[in-house]
C-alpha cells in the first residue's frame, strides 16, 4: 500500500491490490476513503472511520486540491 502524498499529518495510501473506481485512503487519527471521480465529477467522500470531521474535511480538501495528481497515481499502479 504506497503512501502517495503526505500533508497536515495525513498520509493519503492507495492499495495496489484495491479495486475500480478510482479512490484514495487518507489516515490521520481515523480513515477517510475518498472517490476521486464522485458525483458530479468532483471528489467524494465515500467512507469514515474513526476521523473525525474537521480531519475528514481536510482530507476532502486536499484530494481535491491534488486530485489531478491522484488520479495520475491510481493510473500508474491500476493501469
Amino acid at each position: 500500500m504506497p503512501t502517495v502524498l503526505r500533508e497536515a499529518n495525513l498520509r493519503v495510501v492507495i492499495y495496489t491490490d484495491d479495486h475500480p473506481p478510482p479512490h484514495i485512503h487518507v489516515f490521520g487519527n481515523g480513515e477517510t476513503k475518498i472517490a476521486l471521480v464522485g458525483q458530479y465529477g468532483a471528489a467524494q467522500v465515500v467512507r469514515i472511520v474513526g476521523a473525525d470531521r474537521r480531519e475528514s474535511r481536510r482530507a476532502l480538501e486536499i484530494v481535491r486540491e491534488k486530485r489531478d495528481y491522484l488520479v495520475e497515481r491510481w493510473n500508474d499502479i491500476h493501469g
